[in-house]
């Protein structure tokens, strides 16, 4: 997670359309679609215009899924413009983050003594489903906090399964899923709690819902781990959600050290019918990094 928080669903199939517009309205691209639903973020063809000019592009590139962390930061009507240009070209919305964490302050500790931040993210996980209505996203992404150092790891392990369980409860009976990020202490994020996917499958396992599942994001498991695709491998049952971005660096892939080609291929192996998002930056400003970047995944996808 992270783009603008740079101020910086296994998985789901196509979300169904905006209610009204019909399958004949939508608008083809001008390119060939992509095998699998790499999902651009506003930014990602920032010369193109704004948000809804760049999902315009994007499906004439062949993309066909879209993110946006901070939709829930949004208007209700720009979350009613985006789904809307969304069905317009038949795309599939991605995650967008339910609860934010104030990085500045390291909060939420959701496995402190005190349970008033354990309520207050609940709270977020409410609001975040009527958001999640509006864009038809199937996913969104969760941050567990932060790490209580003045309590045992394994105490905080069993509050953050029980504040999960809870908010599975909220969310299942729409359908959706929560999708925990487990993110890096080593480059980016130092003192959060979930550090890898394989923490994140022991904290799903232990929540035993459906709409409790790990986001895979690449960039941030090369950093701390490693061995991605073994991993993916090990916790694929509770994997609901995958994101790309290359290591050192996080732009598009072929800029770092993770082999983008291999894990496109396990992929498809697997079937995997999911968003991958596109978390990561462009590695040359300009419509020269834009044009580099659709290489990139057009080389990927080849495999």
């Amino acid at each position: 997670m992270t783009l603008s928080r740079r101020t910086l669903l296994g998985a789901a199939a196509a979300a169904p359309l905006v209610p009204g517009i019909a399958a004949g309205q939508r608008r083809s691209s001008n390119a060939a679609r992509f095998s699998l639903a790499y999902a651009p973020h506003e930014g990602s063809f920032a010369s193109r215009g704004g948000r809804i000019e760049q999902i315009a592009y994007a499906a004439d590139q062949g993309f066909t899924a879209w993110e946006d962390n901070e939709a829930a930061t949004r208007s209700v009507a720009e979350q009613e413009q985006m789904a809307r240009a969304l069905a317009q070209r038949g795309m599939t919305m991605g995650v967008f983050v339910a609860s934010m964490p104030k990085w500045s302050q390291s909060r939420p500790l959701l496995g402190a003594n005190d349970g008033t931040e354990r309520e207050a993210f609940l709270a977020d996980i409410r609001r975040s489903l009527d958001v999640a209505k509006r864009l038809n996203a199937t996913r969104m992404t969760v941050v567990t906090g932060f790490m209580d150092p003045k309590l045992p790891v394994d105490i905080q392990t069993a509050r953050v399964i029980d504040v999960m369980r809870r908010a599975g409860d909220i969310v299942a009976p729409s359908g959706a899923a929560m999708v925990m990020e487990p993110l890096n202490t080593r480059t980016n994020h130092p003192g959060v709690y979930m550090q890898t996917v394989s923490q994140g499958y022991a904290v799903a396992r232990g929540a035993n819902s459906p709409a409790v599942k790990v986001l895979a994001d690449l960039y941030h498991e090369q950093i701390q781990s490693g061995n991605l695709i073994a991993t993916l491998e090990t916790c694929w049952s509770e994997i609901g959600y995958i994101q790309f971005g290359d290591n050192p660096g996080r732009n598009e892939p072929s800029t770092g050290e993770i082999n983008f080609a291999s894990i496109v291929k396990w992929l498809k192996a697997k079937r995997y019918t999911g968003v991958i998002g596109m978390e990561h930056g462009n590695s040359i400003a300009g419509r020269a990094g834009e044009d580099r970047l659709i290489a990139a995944y057009r080389e990927i996808d080849a495999t």
